[in-house]
C-alpha cells in the first residue's frame, strides 16, 4: 500500500529533506554471503549492441517529418548589453523561418534569450531555419550591436562595494553569507596541536565535455508537447515544462532514449530547451537544436574554480586536533553548485572542525553540478594537506590516515564503513611497502618514479521516491519499466539483474524500458550515484509482486501451497523437490495473463550515515627536464554495497579515474584576463584525456552488501572514482621529485617552475 512519509536523504554532500509517497517494502535482502545466480555475475550490458554498433537513437539523431533547424546566436562579450538587433538580413537567408529575439517571444513564456549579458556564450537569439547549414547562414548574417562593459573578473572584483551585479541575488550565493559549520572548538584544537599546517590550495574551472551535446528536438502539436532531450532527468525535464507552459503533466511527454554522458550538466530544461520548444510552437513544426562543441565551452556548465585555505592541527602521533577550511568557489553568474567542505566534514576523525564555503559570481559561464561536486575539489586540498602534513610529522601518509580513521560521520554511525580494508587491499596491490626503495631509487635520475595515495567518500545512498513496474508476458518474457534513464553507465543492465534474480530468469529474458515519461511510473534523476541504488531496490519489490502472482496462478495450476513454490531457472518448482513446469508452458497453457507487479523505493533509515568508500595508490613517473607527469598505474579500491555487475562497475571506475587524472593534469578552461572571453572554447584547445594519456587502471572492488540501507544492498558508484585520483597523482609526484604542487592542473609549465625553485632554495 502506498504510504506518505517524510524522509531525510543526502544528496551531492548536503542532507535535505522532502515528503515522499512509498510502497511498502517487505522484501527481504538478499543477505551477505548469500548465493545469486545473475546478480554478481559479469554480464554484458543489455544495449551494447545497438550502442556500438551506432543502432541506438540518441537526439541528435531523431529526424521527423517537416523538422527545422535552429543555431542560437551567443554574445562575444562577457559583460554588455544588447541596444539593437537588425534582423532584416538573416530573414532574407533562403530557408530561414523564424528568427527568435527578446523582443518577439511571448511574454506569459519563458525568456531564454537575453539583453543584459552576463557571460560569453550567453545567449542573444536564434534563428530558425530548412536546414542546418541554412540556419548557421542565418545566424551569421543577424546583426546585433552591443554595448560592452566592464566584466566582473575575480572575487575581489565581485565583492567590491561598487561592483555591479552578476546576478539577481548579487555576487555572494547563500544571501550573501557563506556556509558555516562548525564541530567544537577549532582555535583550541589547533592552539593544542604540536604540528600545524597553514596551506591554500587552488584548482581550476573544468569543462563536462560530454561525447553527446546538450540537445533538444521539440515538437508541439494540437494537443500535446513531445520533446526529445538529452537529459539526465526525463521527469525533471517534463516537470519544468509543464509548469513553464502552463500544460498538465498528461500533456507533456519526454523521452531520452540513450544519453551520450551528463556529469552533471544535463538536469532540467535549459535554455536551448526552451528556444526549441518556443521555436516549435512559433513555428508549427518539429524544432531540432543542438549544441555545438564551441556553445558547449561556454555555457553548458562547469566545475567551479575555488581557492581553499586549509589549516590542520595534530599531535606528535598524527591525531588530528583540529582541521579549518575555507573555501571560495566561482560560480560563474550563477550556480552555487559543490560543497568543498565536505571531504573535511566527513572523512577523519577530528572534535574540532570548521568550514566556511563562499560562492561567488563573476562574469563567466554558469557553474553547474559535476560529477561529486565540490567533492574533487575539496579532496585535493584536504589529501594534499594530509600528504604535508605527514611528512612534517615523519609519518608515513597511509598510516597517518589510517590513525584518523572515522568509525561515525557527523555523530552517526555508518551502516557499513570499509576504508581500513579499502587502504589495506589497496596497500598489497600497488607494493606500498617498497614506497621508500622506490623514492631512494630517484637520486640523481632524470626520470624519477613516485607513489601517492588519496582517500575519497561519497554519501551514496539513493533516496525515494522511486518506482517501477514488472510486467511479465505470455510468452514468460519481462519488461521492467520506469520513467528513469541511463546515461551510459549502465543502469539499464543493472536493473534488468535484479527483476532476472528475483523472477529466476535470464537476463536475456528481461527487457528494460526507460528513458520515456510516458505511461511510466516516477523514476529518479540520474544524478548524484543516485540511479541504481534508488531504482534497483524499486525493482526488487516490483518483480516480488510479480513473482507472487506468478507462484499463486502455479500453486492452482500444480495443486500445491502457493508458499511451497519458487521460481528457478526458468521454472516454477517445489522448493528441495516435487512437481516443476516451465514458467512458458505454464504461461501458454493458462492463456493470456496480465501479470504486473508495482513497486518503490522504502526510504532511507534514519540516524545511519552511508558511505561509498574510495581509495586510489598511484604510481607515476616524471621527467625533471621538461616537465612530463605520466600516470603509469592507479589501483582504484572502491567498495559501494553489493556489486551487481562487476563489468558496468568496473567501467564506471575506470572513466571516473581517467577523468580524475585529466583534472589533476591537463584540463582547464581559459580566460582573457582583460576582456573576461574564453579562450579555449573547443577539443583541440581544451585538453582532455586521450587513450594515450590513460593511465593502467587496476579497480578492486570490495562486495559488501549494505542490507540496512535497501533490499538489494546497493550504493552507488558513479561520483566516488572522481574523488582520489587528483591528489593521489599529485602527491606521487611529489614523491618523486620532492616539489608539492598546490595549484591544479599540474602543468609542464606550473612542474617545471616548481622544480626551478625547488633547485635555487
Amino acid at each position: 500500500m502506498p504510504r506518505i512519509v517524510r524522509t531525510r536523504y543526502e544528496y551531492e554532500g548536503r542532507m535535505r529533506e522532502r515528503v515522499a509517497v512509498v510502497e511498502d517494502d517487505d522484501v527481504v535482502p538478499w543477505g551477505q554471503g548469500v548465493t545469486l545466480d545473475v546478480v554478481g555475475q559479469p554480464q554484458p550490458r543489455v544495449d551494447a549492441a545497438l550502442r556500438v554498433t551506432g543502432a541506438a537513437r540518441y537526439t541528435v539523431d531523431v529526424q521527423l517529418p517537416g523538422m527545422l533547424y535552429a543555431v542560437i546566436v551567443r554574445s562575444p562579450h562577457a559583460r554588455a548589453r544588447v541596444v539593437a538587433i537588425d534582423v532584416a538580413a538573416a530573414e532574407r537567408v533562403p530557408g530561414v523561418v523564424l528568427v527568435l529575439t527578446p523582443d518577439n517571444i511571448p511574454h506569459d513564456l519563458p525568456q531564454p534569450l537575453q539583453r543584459d549579458i552576463r557571460f560569453h556564450g550567453e545567449e542573444v537569439a536564434a534563428v530558425v531555419a530548412e536546414s542546418p547549414e541554412q540556419a548557421a547562414d542565418g545566424a551569421a548574417a543577424l546583426a546585433v550591436e552591443y554595448e560592452a562593459l566592464p566584466p566582473v573578473r575575480t572575487p575581489e572584483e565581485a565583492t567590491a562595494p561598487e561592483a555591479p551585479a552578476v546576478t539577481a541575488r548579487g555576487n555572494v550565493g547563500r544571501h550573501g553569507q557563506p556556509e558555516v559549520w562548525t564541530h567544537g572548538d577549532p582555535e583550541g584544537g589547533l592552539a593544542e596541536a604540536d604540528v600545524v599546517l597553514d596551506a591554500t590550495y587552488t584548482t581550476q574551472v573544468a569543462l563536462h565535455q560530454a561525447l553527446e551535446p546538450h540537445a533538444t528536438v521539440a515538437w508541439w502539436g494540437r494537443d500535446r508537447l513531445t520533446v526529445w532531450e538529452s537529459t539526465q532527468e526525463i521527469t525533471g525535464v517534463q516537470r519544468g515544462l509543464a509548469a513553464s507552459y502552463h500544460l498538465p503533466l498528461e500533456r507533456v511527454r519526454v523521452v531520452a532514449e540513450y544519453v551520450g554522458g551528463g556529469f552533471g550538466a544535463k538536469f532540467g530544461p535549459d535554455r536551448h530547451t526552451h528556444v526549441a520548444v518556443i521555436a516549435s510552437r512559433m513555428a508549427g513544426a518539429p524544432v531540432h537544436l543542438a549544441l555545438d562543441r564551441h556553445a558547449e565551452s561556454l555555457a553548458a556548465g562547469n566545475r567551479s574554480a575555488t581557492s581553499q585555505r586549509v589549516r590542520l592541527g595534530a599531535r606528535g602521533d598524527g591525531r588530528l586536533t583540529a582541521m579549518t577550511l575555507v573555501s571560495r568557489s566561482l560560480d560563474g553568474a550563477g550556480g552555487d553548485c559543490g560543497t568543498p567542505g565536505g571531504p573535511m566534514r566527513d572523512m577523519y576523525r577530528c572534535d574540532n572542525v570548521r568550514t566556511e564555503e563562499w560562492h561567488i559570481y563573476t562574469n563567466a559561464g554558469p557553474a553547474s553540478a559535476f560529477r561529486a561536486p565540490g567533492y574533487p575539489e575539496g579532496a585535493f586540498a584536504l589529501e594534499t594537506a594530509l600528504d604535508e602534513l605527514a611528512a612534517r610529522l615523519g609519518l608515513d601518509p597511509l598510516e597517518l590516515r589510517r590513525v584518523n580513521h572515522a568509525e561515525t560521520r557527523r555523530g552517526r554511525p555508518f551502516s557499513t564503513n570499509s576504508l581500513l580494508q579499502c587502504y589495506r587491499v589497496g596497500a598489497e596491490a600497488i607494493g606500498w611497502d617498497r614506497r621508500a626503495a622506490v623514492g631512494a631509487a630517484n637520486a640523481g635520475q632524470r626520470w624519477r618514479r613516485g607513489l601517492g595515495v588519496a582517500a575519497g567518500c561519497w554519501g551514496a545512498a539513493g533516496s525515494a521516491p522511486a518506482h517501477a513496474w514488472v510486467q511479465v508476458h505470455p510468452d514468460g518474457t519481462v519488461t521492467v519499466t520506469s520513467a528513469t534513464q541511463d546515461i551510459g553507465t549502465g543502469s539499464k543492465t543493472a536493473l534488468a539483474l535484479c527483476a532476472a534474480e528475483e523472477l529466476g530468469l535470464a537476463p536475456a529474458d528481461v527487457a528494460v524500458r526507460v528513458g520515456d515519461t510516458e505511461n511510466a511510473p516516477f523514476g529518479v534523476g540520474s544524478g548524484g550515484s543516485a540511479t541504481v541504488a534508488s531504482m534497483a531496490p524499486a525493482v526488487r519489490v516490483a518483480a516480488a509482486d510479480a513473482r507472487r502472482q506468478l507462484l499463486e496462478l502455479a500453486a492452482a495450476y500444480l495443486d500445491v501451497p502457493a508458499d511451497a513454490l519458487e521460481c528457478r531457472g526458468g521454472t516454477v518448482r517445489v522448493s528441495g523437490g516435487g512437481p516443476e513446469v516451465a514458467l512458458r508452458e505454464m504461461l501458454a497453457a493458462v492463456g493470456p495473463v496480465n501479470i504486473v507487479g508495482r513497486g518503490g523505493r522504502a526510504p532511507n533509515p534514519q540516524g545511519l550515515a552511508v558511505l561509498a568508500a574510495a581509495v586510489h595508490f598511484a604510481e607515476v613517473s616524471v621527467d625533471t627536464w621538461t616537465g612530463e607527469v605520466r600516470v603509469d598505474r592507479v589501483v582504484a579500491v572502491h567498495e559501494s554495497g553489493r556489486i551487481l555487475n562487476p563489468l558496468t562497475m568496473s567501467a564506471q571506475v575506470e572513466g571516473g579515474v581517467v577523468m580524475g587524472a585529466g583534472y589533476a593534469l591537463l584540463e582547464e578552461r581559459l580566460q582573457d584576463p582583460v576582456t573576461g572571453r574564453v579562450l579555449n572554447a573547443n577539443l583541440e584547445d581544451y585538453k582532455v584525456p586521450t587513450v594515450a594519456d590513460a593511465p593502467r587502471v587496476e579497480a578492486v572492488l570490495l562486495d559488501v552488501p549494505d542490507d540496512r540501507l535497501n533490499n538489494a544492498g546497493v550504493k552507488g558508484i558513479g561520483e566516488p572514482p572522481m574523488i582520489p585520483p587528483a591528489p593521489a597523482i599529485c602527491n606521487a609526484i611529489h614523491h618523486a621529485c620532492g616539489v608539492r604542487i598546490r595549484d591544479l592542473p599540474v602543468t609542464r609549465a606550473r612542474l617545471l617552475a616548481a622544480l626551478r625553485e625547488g633547485d635555487a632554495r
